[in-house]
């Protein structure tokens, strides 16, 4: 794999100078403020949920699904949010809030098939997380939901963003190369900002600037929080496991892959108990 090339301040700058990261809604606003004290209401959070279909749509399909479901299917919004807990309550605003924000600019179809990947992948790093010690499930969850949620604000300001992605898939060549190569930014950087933008953790926003760094596992610790890098490893697991599963071309684990597992201490029976898991 060809290195990354490391853009000058000057370059990200102007770059980003460039990029509109969407505005954070008032309604993600009241869910952070109320989730972020020492005894978050679920009373007040289901409030502000119930007064959103597409919210209360996407809590109770998250809590019915495998990775929530406890006993009987729900159909309430209350009790799928007692079922999913405060920061999958977090999650859910600001994904379906993120999502909306960009409706309109972006072909119906791409966006479907974005966030549809995105869901698949957050929940096969939650399965991942079960594997290894010290990553709540949750966590693992929101982190890989988001990790690429720049990627529609990109191809809002870059035109040919969605052809360069096709490009990159047809010719075997990596994402985040072609990214600096052909705007001067990459995904990885605009997610962090979009991260802090919306509220979320300073450990997942670092988690996101770093993924596609290809020696974030040898400068571990001195460089990242622990858990910020677990995050990443999980993740990185999680995506080429999918990958082959779909029989899709690998753009973005690369290398990456096996440093993930190695991190992990995951042996070849745990990947092949997480291949069988996810298949099914």
């Amino acid at each position: 794999m060809s290195e990354v090339h490391v853009l000058s301040h000057d370059e990200l700058q102007q770059t980003l100078a460039s990029i509109e990261i969407p505005a954070c809604p008032g309604v993600v606003m009241q869910v952070m403020a109320e989730a972020q004290k020492d005894e978050p209401d679920l009373k007040v959070l289901t409030k502000i949920i119930v007064s959103d279909v597409g919210m209360s749509a996407f809590s109770i399909k998250l809590a019915n699904s495998a990775l929530f479901r406890r006993g009987e299917a729900t159909n309430s919004v209350p009790q799928a949010l007692s079922r999913l807990g405060t920061r999958n309550i977090v999650c859910i605003v600001v994904a379906v809030a993120l999502r909306n924000t960009m409706s309109g600019d972006i072909p119906a179809e791409v966006l479907d098939r974005f966030w549809s990947r995105a869901a698949a992948v957050a929940q096969a790093a939650s399965q991942v997380s079960r594997k290894v010690r010290g990553i709540a499930p949750d966590m693992a969850y929101t982190y890989a939901l988001f990790h690429n949620a720049a990627m529609p604000v990109m191809m809002r300001r870059f035109k040919d963003y969605g052809r360069m992605l096709e490009e990159v898939e047809q010719n075997g060549l990596t994402l985040v190369i072609e990214e600096d190569a052909r705007y001067r930014c990459s995904h990885a950087v605009v997610g962090a900002m979009l991260a802090r933008n919306w509220g979320l953790s300073s450990l997942i926003a670092s988690a996101i600037r770093f993924h596609h760094d290809l020696e974030v596992y040898d400068l571990g610790k001195s460089f990242l929080e622990d858990q910020a890098l677990s995050l990443i490893a999980v993740t990185h697991v999680a995506e080429r496991l999918l990958l082959e599963l779909n029989r899709e071309v690998d753009i973005e684990v690369g290398e990456l892959y096996s440093q993930a597992v190695a991190y992990l201490g995951l042996s070849d029976d745990d990947l092949h108990d997480l291949h069988d898991l996810l298949e099914a």
